[in-house]
């Protein structure tokens, strides 16, 4: 089994190029630096296609940087604050668009609040 090293776009890129300009074989390149077979023809195609930018990794990068912050603790008083202030422009736009939140977890409901007094 091997060990998932985590490798640069620099890096890949110099596997690759080794491998593209070197008269080695495939065994070769992919036993030096040991390799897989498939991770070594998937960063070859890649960056045939799209150049360095093919060889970045996207693993455990979200799109959205505000996914999953009310899941950790906050590590400064300011994340702290910033996160409070999230949950509250959160709050303000469930209430324009018409609905509250009653409950929590798997007894969680939206509740519309155009036919009731909210103040």
């Amino acid at each position: 089994m091997r060990k998932n090293n985590i490798r640069t776009p620099k890096e890949k890129e110099k596997i690759v190029k080794d491998l593209i300009s070197s008269k080695t074989t495939w065994a070769e390149t992919y036993k030096k630096y040991d390799l897989s077979e498939s991770t070594l023809s998937r960063w070859k195609y890649a960056y045939l296609e799209k150049g360095i930018e093919g060889l970045k990794s996207n693993t455990g990068k979200h799109k959205n940087l505000n996914a999953g912050l009310h899941l950790r603790k906050p590590k400064d008083r300011i994340e702290e604050l910033e996160l409070e202030l999230m949950k509250k422009e959160i709050e303000i736009a469930r209430l324009k668009k018409g609905y509250m939140v009653k409950g929590v977890g798997a007894e969680k409901e939206f509740v519309t609040t155009f036919d009731k007094n909210t103040k």
